[in-house]
């Protein structure tokens, strides 16, 4: 398994996926990222591309043909190829191919770059659209890692909280069945803290696109103990999500782009959160993850 070290942090990366399987506190050898039980929630931190949420009957059309793409795409199930290590970074590869191409008819090349400093981890994305010919790439890209909540054994999930830097308020998109609704619903966070129940996961998950905070804070309510902080400047999207009642993780997940309205299929180019790139064009965009 793919490895970095710092002085203080251990992580692991699986080429399958380019999944984040592993995030650990060298000085209290806490394991920060959830183990992926089957029996709860068998992934760890998925990679969602080429698109973030779920289409309509799984469906999307392409100049009026329709093709067939699985919730957050197919990224998270291939194997990346390991093109680029040094000391502190690790960068992966995946290419159009011709499996892809019967579900998504596009060239494109993605890299995941993660880089460990310390004990804060920056996982950096790079789509290029390689074709020859005049077609734009298009496709939404986010993230879906799972922290373990709680971390440890004599605590509950309840004991935990989202904290912001500053008071907020808070209006989620609500989903039936994966699809948003087009309705919304205000989500109290008192005292700058958003405080975990399971009851608050009841209607899927939160997900927000309006928003003035670019970084959020998972630990206990009283902000004693361990922590994950995530920095996520520049994303339109967010979501927060765990299984149901029970699950021992949570989930803090940036996105570029978000699940269809319910509805009928759209064109691919229609469906909100949508990049578009032209030959030769680059997108960039990162994130960070901070463990303490």
């Amino acid at each position: 398994m793919p490895t970095l070290t710092s002085a203080t942090a251990r992580v692991e990366i699986a080429p399958h996926g380019a999944e984040l399987t592993s995030f650990t506190s060298l000085a209290t050898g806490l394991e920060y990222i959830w183990q992926a039980d089957p029996t709860q929630w068998g992934r760890h931190a998925p990679l969602l591309f080429p698109i973030v949420g779920k289409l309509p009957d799984d469906t999307y059309l392409l100049d009026g043909k329709a093709y067939k793409m699985p919730q957050h795409g197919f990224a998270r199930d291939q194997e990346f190829q390991l093109i680029l290590q040094d000391a502190h970074s690790l960068t992966f590869q995946l290419m159009a191919s011709a499996a892809s191409k019967a579900a998504y008819p596009f060239e494109f090349e993605l890299r995941v770059r993660y880089e460990l400093r310390g004990s804060v981890l920056t996982v950096g994305w790079h789509v290029r659209n390689p074709a020859a010919a005049p077609r734009a790439l298009l496709f939404s890209i986010g993230s879906h890692p799972a922290f373990r909540c709680p971390p440890g054994p004599k605590e509950r999930f309840a004991d935990y909280a989202f904290h912001f830097d500053h008071p907020v308020s808070l209006d989620r998109q609500l989903l039936r069945g994966g699809l948003r609704t087009g309705e919304t619903a205000s989500v109290p966070a008192p005292n700058a803290a958003l405080p975990l129940t399971y009851e608050l996961f009841a209607d899927d998950a939160l997900v927000f696109s309006h928003f003035d905070f670019t970084r959020l804070t998972l630990q206990k309510a009283d902000k004693t103990g361990p922590f994950v902080r995530m920095k996520f400047n520049g994303f339109p999207y967010l979501g927060l999500w765990t299984k149901g009642p029970g699950a021992q993780f949570v989930c803090i997940e940036p996105w570029q782009g978000v699940a269809s309205p319910a509805g009928p299929p759209q064109e691919l180019r229609d469906k909100e959160g949508i990049l578009t790139l032209e030959p030769s064009q680059e997108f960039e965009a990162s994130y960070s993850i901070e463990i303490g």
